[in-house]
């Protein structure tokens, strides 16, 4: 059976911006580079089916400039979209990246937030296949309510992931009490941990959140160059070591992660296994400039191989 991905996150398009600084307030800086890429959620995807993965778009998307080229990236991806476009067109994200590999950013939504019940549940996801969603599908409003309640309604056996993304601390408690206590692999930085358990003591925040998803769920902190801990509520939170690398642009290392964590699941990999999976993955992808590259399967393992 072909397990497949279920992606109801935002794809929007990252306009990359390479700076020596930020500007500070009131000023301004000359740009480097400037690049316009998919990104958002079709960084996740990516990676995923650069692992191996079969992925379905089930995510909203616009009509004109930035949703071409979406759905052109997304075509070229192998990932069919389940819905037709929208009348507004995409959103897109400014991403300024300095010269510590660092990236800050600001974000212009569009038709990816316009996602109706009606259209979530023509997605057919089986047992064994997951879904992926992000925190910023769950900020205020009529739509993040109805993709809650899609997350209520997934039949057994369908699991679900979630990254809560940097704006976690306005997703409303209940919203995240409830999506949490449906997820099955609860992925998020540590800065999101903290904002999440109110705790700097990553070991400690892992051990909350892992009581907070579903049962048999599994909570990966990602650390940036440190790896990740992983947790489950079989086991005391283990550290997974980062691989050390040059970065050079850090846009995309956390969707990297997410991605081929789940296609390492997908495959029957154990939870240390993909946790490792992921790290290489990460670290590939901030040798690279731009928002989506995670590496292939063939770059992986080789990777993978010379670091033993």
């Amino acid at each position: 059976m072909t397990v497949r991905l279920h992606h109801v996150g935002p794809v929007i398009v990252d306009v990359v911006m390479t700076v020596d600084h930020l500007p500070e307030r009131g000023g301004g800086v000359l740009a480097s580079s400037a690049r316009s890429l998919p990104g958002g959620g079709f960084n996740v995807i990516a990676a995923a089916t650069r692992a191996g993965m079969e992925v379905v778009y089930g995510g909203a998307h616009g009509t004109g400039p930035h949703g071409d080229l979406v759905r052109s990236a997304l075509n070229d991806a192998g990932v069919a979209c389940a819905h037709p476009p929208r009348p507004e067109d995409t959103g897109f994200c400014v991403a300024l990246v300095d010269a510590s590999a660092e990236r800050s950013f600001v974000t212009r939504l569009g038709a990816e937030t316009d996602l109706p019940l009606a259209d979530l549940r023509t997605l057919r996801p089986e047992p064994g296949d997951f879904v992926y969603t992000v925190g910023y599908s769950l900020l205020p409003g009529a739509r993040a309510d109805e993709l809650v309640t899609w997350i209520s309604e997934l039949p057994p056996g369908v699991r679900l992931v979630l990254d809560p993304a940097p704006v976690v601390g306005d997703v409303p408690a209940a919203t995240l009490a409830t999506v949490l206590g449906r997820t099955d692999v609860l992925s998020l930085s540590a800065a999101e941990a903290v904002t999440v358990t109110g705790t700097a003591d990553l070991h400690a925040a892992a051990a909350m959140l892992v009581e907070r998803v579903a049962p048999g769920g599994v909570v990966v902190l990602r650390d940036s160059a440190e790896g990740c801990l992983v947790a489950t509520r079989e086991a005391e939170p283990v550290r997974v070591p980062g691989f050390a690398v040059a970065a050079v642009d850090t846009t995309g290392a956390g969707d990297a992660h997410v991605g081929v964590f789940t296609a390492a699941l997908a495959s029957g990999s154990s939870v240390r296994e993909a946790a490792r999976r992921a790290n290489a993955a990460a670290a590939l992808a901030v040798t690279r400039p731009g928002p989506a590259t995670s590496p292939d399967r063939e770059e992986l393992e080789k990777f993978l191989s010379a670091r033993g």
